[in-house]
């Protein structure tokens, strides 16, 4: 190796040549080291997981049914044995990534909630153009909010923010990320790439690289499952409509008053209520994976509801009795 190449101390490869399969005492030594260093654990059967259990307890306080969206196993992309885990750390740091949510009032002078919403929109059309992924269009908002509710910014430097915090963005969530000069032709080269990179450098440095931000996206994809639980509407549908309803929120201001847990779970209590205006769009399922009652997306609702409905939800639908 080359002497400015450094080795992970913690992962330092026994001090062996060569060995051969007679070495079995050799071998099992190593094997004792590596597990050590890499704190592996025996796999222990537990009969009922943690998220099980607590569906269970939910059943029995509740007395209500509540699917079970954690049963497949063999997947491993659903990590349904540590999915559960996994969203409770979620709402528990969801709180400490939020930008504020007066910054236009107490921060901005030259720009308005109506630039914010013409710059999120022209990102999306940036974000179709290059086919990213709907979690790089969400970080960049979170990014652009976060930065604003500290930085006072004039508005022809807005674009600037923008395409700095996608760049950001894309470089976490994609695979392969668009180039800096990709983003400079996409503002018709209103920008030199020297300043979308010191740009980029000053949101990195403002946000201490603290890059990791729970969005709505990622609650959406939980609530979804949790929804497509009781089979009441096309699956498929439930899903384009609850996404749709989700990014429509990016664009209004007032949104940001309300956690990314909660927008998400009102987008599912909207989606289901459009396509089944008959039935109550929430049930035990949702409440217990989503940890919202009905009456409290009362108000979230009313923002996020963008899209034609019918004209009012009946009252009863935002009691906390589930029985149809």
């Amino acid at each position: 190796m080359d002497e400015s190449m450094s080795t992970c101390d913690s992962l330092r490869s026994p001090d062996v040549e060569y060995m051969d399969n007679k070495d079995i005492s050799a071998i099992e030594s190593i094997e004792k080291k590596a597990s050590a260093i890499l704190s592996i654990s025996e796999n222990f059967d537990t009969p009922v997981s943690i998220c099980k259990r607590d569906v269970i307890a939910s059943i029995i306080e509740s007395g209500d049914k509540i699917a079970d969206v954690d049963d497949n196993l063999d997947d491993p992309q659903l990590c349904a044995a540590i999915a559960c885990d996994i969203y409770r750390h979620l709402r528990a740091s969801e709180a400490k990534k939020r930008p504020a949510a007066n910054f236009m009032e107490k921060i901005q002078k030259d720009i308005n909630a109506s630039m914010r919403a013409i710059l999120i929109d022209w990102l999306v059309e940036v974000a179709e153009e290059y086919r990213l992924v709907p979690d790089t269009l969400y970080l960049t908002v979170n990014y652009i909010d976060r930065y604003l509710s500290g930085n006072p910014m004039d508005r022809q430097r807005l674009q600037l923010l923008g395409v700095s915090c996608m760049m950001i963005a894309a470089k976490y969530e994609e695979i392969c990320a668009p180039q800096v000069e990709e983003f400079c032709y996409i503002t018709d080269n209103t920008y030199f790439k020297d300043e979308v990179l010191l740009m980029e450098s000053s949101v990195l440095n403002y946000l201490k690289f603290e890059m990791t931000a729970p969005t709505t996206k990622c609650f959406l994809r939980r609530f979804v499952r949790a929804a497509q639980g009781a089979d009441e509407a096309p699956l498929l549908l439930l899903e384009c409509l609850s996404n749709f309803v989700a990014e429509l929120s990016l664009l209004e201001y007032g949104m940001l008053r309300f956690a990314p847990s909660m927008i998400a779970a009102s987008a599912i209590f909207l989606a289901k209520f459009i396509l089944l205006p008959s039935k109550r769009p929430w049930n035990a399922t949702l409440r217990h994976y989503t940890r919202y009652e009905a009456s409290d997306l009362r108000e979230c609702y009313k923002f996020v509801a963008k899209k034609y409905c019918p004209p009012a939800v009946p009252q009863d639908y935002f009691g906390n009795n589930m029985t149809k």
